[in-house]
């Protein structure tokens, strides 16, 4: 047997240890990277070198699962990839102001570190701490993810669990704060975090900012999202976290820019195609245009619209409006004017997301 062929059986021993679950023969090909007979020929491998596998019939599959007997340290021990990883994942939230969040990844890694042999925990750490050397992120500048941990805690308490929630929701724009009574859906972490609820007054999903929810308390009251909804297909919808009725974009990035567009993940639904003259034409489906149209600003004249005209219109309100900002004159009174509303009946509708709450 090849060297690379050895090495997959020993991954695979390890995959077939570690995962409680068990693996199918089609999991098993996928993890490799072989084909589904293969795999079932590196099973056998695996049981003539480590001892039969235990069957686990899910109903639908047989999983397969190898019974750590003597293969502790084997199974157990992570490698320096993973606990760099599982460091850096710690420090991209702390780099994000994410600190709640990056303690829990610090509280495992401690955990991990403590269930390790002497010699394993002195060579691991070291190695890791020599490769965090060489690692840094990038300062990313956008508003905090601020959220209180008691107030995370609780919502996902209410998520596990399938529980109505009330909070005191509070907004920044002069009017008091409310109780708020809502069946949560979901969490959605980006640039700031927002509970996924419904509530009796409307008729889909809503967002609330977990910033300005406060006094949480689960009630006993059952309340889960419906068993047709879909977190991640709903979070895909949007270009960003805020959602709108999706619609066909397509822009055109000039040749100078067509290598860092094609490296861009704009949407998950995105799709590239070169032109004659260099230039690149990405087309995505999503909704959340003033987003987009915030975000293509840091492209600069390297990107043109092509659809949808909405999205064309409101670029153009946009860039007028700064326009209008930055050459007024500084010293009359009054100098600084109001951002354009030209033709806003229909792009200020795009201005409060459709499923955001007042106040959030």
């Amino acid at each position: 047997m090849r060297l690379e062929k050895t090495t997959d059986v020993l991954k695979l021993a390890r995959a077939l240890a570690s995962n409680w679950e068990g693996l199918t023969l089609d999991e098993m090909a996928d993890f490799i990277g072989v084909k589904r007979r293969t795999a079932e020929r590196m099973r056998d491998v695996v049981e003539d070198v480590f001892g039969v596998l235990d069957h686990v019939d899910d109903g639908r599959k047989r999983r397969f699962r190898l019974a750590a007997r003597g293969l502790d340290r084997f199974v157990t021990t992570p490698t320096l990839d993973e606990l760099t990883e599982l460091e850096n994942a710690a420090r991209a939230l702390e780099t994000a102001q994410a600190p709640d969040r990056a303690a829990h990844l610090h509280s495992l890694r401690d955990k991990i570190g403590a269930s390790l042999r002497d010699d394993d925990r002195r060579i691991l750490s070291r190695n890791v701490e020599d490769q965090i050397r060489a690692e840094a992120f990038a300062c990313q500048v956008g508003p905090r993810p601020m959220s209180d941990p008691a107030v995370l805690a609780s919502l996902r308490e209410a998520l596990l669990a399938e529980c109505v929630v009330r909070f005191n929701y509070g907004g920044d724009d002069g009017e008091p704060p409310r109780w708020r009574k809502v069946v949560p859906h979901g969490l959605l972490f980006g640039p700031r975090y927002y509970l996924v609820a419904s509530i009796k007054s409307r008729p889909g999903p809503v967002l609330f900012r977990l910033d300005r929810i406060h006094e949480v308390k689960v009630t006993d009251e059952t309340g889960r999202p419906p068993e047709t909804f879909d977190l991640k297909a709903y979070a895909e919808r949007s270009f960003g976290v805020f959602q709108e009725e999706p619609e066909d974009v397509v822009l055109r990035f000039a040749p100078s820019a067509a290598g860092d567009a094609r490296a861009y993940l704009f949407h998950p639904t995105q799709t590239f195609a070169d032109e004659a003259d260099g230039s690149l034409t990405v087309r995505f489906h999503a909704g959340g245009l003033l987003q987009i149209a915030h975000h293509l600003m840091t492209w600069g004249p390297a990107v043109t619209i092509v659809a949808p005209p909405e999205l064309q219109d409101l670029m153009r309100e946009q860039v007028e409006a700064l326009l209008a900002h930055h050459v007024a004159p500084q010293s009359s009174a009054g100098s600084k004017r109001r951002p354009s509303t030209r033709n806003s009946s229909k792009s200020s509708s795009r201005k409060v997301p459709m499923t955001r709450v007042k106040g959030s």
